[in-house]
């Protein structure tokens, strides 16, 4: 059974997406978060992740619903083709931390990124 919120509230100015599923059950999604793990095909690929890079200062502009099922959300970078299931939303927030971490490491391993100004260089010595 997937798991909707009683609560849905987009704050621009800090950049967050929180849910509320109860009294107890409250999730702040930052738009970074959100913005590369979208479930869209640019994101998800075609089996294979697309590492995201470059999005520290990405904004969330738009949430509507799509359907009974999703949420959509638009980013200010122009992105806009996922829908977040409210499965896949629950997921994402209640696996905030792990998820996070193991995008960071990716990065790392990548040598990419958060800030899209920065471009990281390694010296072979």
């Amino acid at each position: 059974m997937s798991r909707l919120p009683s609560a849905i509230e987009l704050h621009k100015a800090s950049r967050t997406l929180t849910l509320t599923y109860g009294p107890d059950e409250v999730y702040h999604l930052g738009a970074e978060f959100l913005r590369v793990h979208s479930p869209s095909a640019e994101v998800q690929g075609h089996g294979q992740p697309i590492l995201q890079f470059g999005k520290i200062a990405v904004g969330l502009i738009n949430v509507e619903p799509a359907g009974q099922y999703a949420l959509k959300l638009s980013f200010d970078d122009g992105h806009d083709s996922g829908l977040f299931t409210w499965e896949y939303l629950y997921q994402l927030a209640q696996r905030q931390d792990s998820l996070w971490a193991d995008y960071l490491a990716e990065l790392r391993a990548a040598g990419k990124s958060r800030d899209p100004a920065e471009s990281v260089v390694r010296l072979m010595l």
